[in-house]
């Protein structure tokens, strides 16, 4: 396995297509979410030049793990479509705060790969980690994702401080929360 990163300008521009539909075959095929796709290309308006990716690779240069990092003093996911995840509060924006999004970890490699197995991968963890090197590289503290429930505590089963920044909210029939990863786990 082997992990390719850097902003929307560093990376090859196939990678970033093979990146692209691999999300695509992970959050609207496997998770069913209703996002505007072209060509089975799952990209939107946080995807920029200054985005910043993580991709995890198999020996046969297939993608197997993705992870976008936003700084929060520009618009992010968080920010600009889930302010309700806040209850109020205004959202992070900070150098300090980074926003982990698009994170998913299945290796279709093998079969069809499930939808839960991002979060028992071997994968999920060292993808992760990697995220966290390539943030804190750029001055980052911190992780503030929106994330499903039961995130919260697998992550404190790894070793990774994580917690709610407010209650859940149910957006399309499921419940999601606006989640804090700290960097100085073990």
């Amino acid at each position: 396995m082997q992990f390719i990163f850097g902003d929307s300008t560093a990376l090859p521009p196939d990678l970033l297509v093979d990146m692209a539909r691999y999300r695509h075959k992970v959050f609207v095929r496997k998770l069913g979410w209703q996002l505007q796709c072209q060509d089975a290309l799952e990209y939107d308006q946080f995807d920029r030049a200054d985005t910043v990716y993580v991709v995890a690779q198999n020996e046969a240069a297939e993608v197997i793990g993705t992870a976008r990092l936003l700084p929060t003093t520009r618009p992010y996911l968080l920010g600009d479509v889930f302010p309700q995840l806040l209850h109020g509060a205004p959202p992070p924006s900070s150098p300090e705060v980074w926003e982990l999004s698009r994170f998913a970890a299945v290796d279709f490699s093998g079969g069809t790969g499930s939808a839960l197995d991002q979060f028992s991968s071997p994968i999920m963890l060292n993808l992760l980690r990697t995220a966290m090197e390539c943030a804190a590289a750029r001055g980052a503290k911190r992780f503030i994702t929106v994330s499903p429930l039961g995130i919260e505590r697998l992550l404190r089963r790894l070793g990774i401080r994580a917690h709610r920044i407010a209650p859940p909210v149910i957006v399309d029939g499921h419940p999601i929360f606006a989640c804090s990863i700290a960097f100085d786990s073990e």
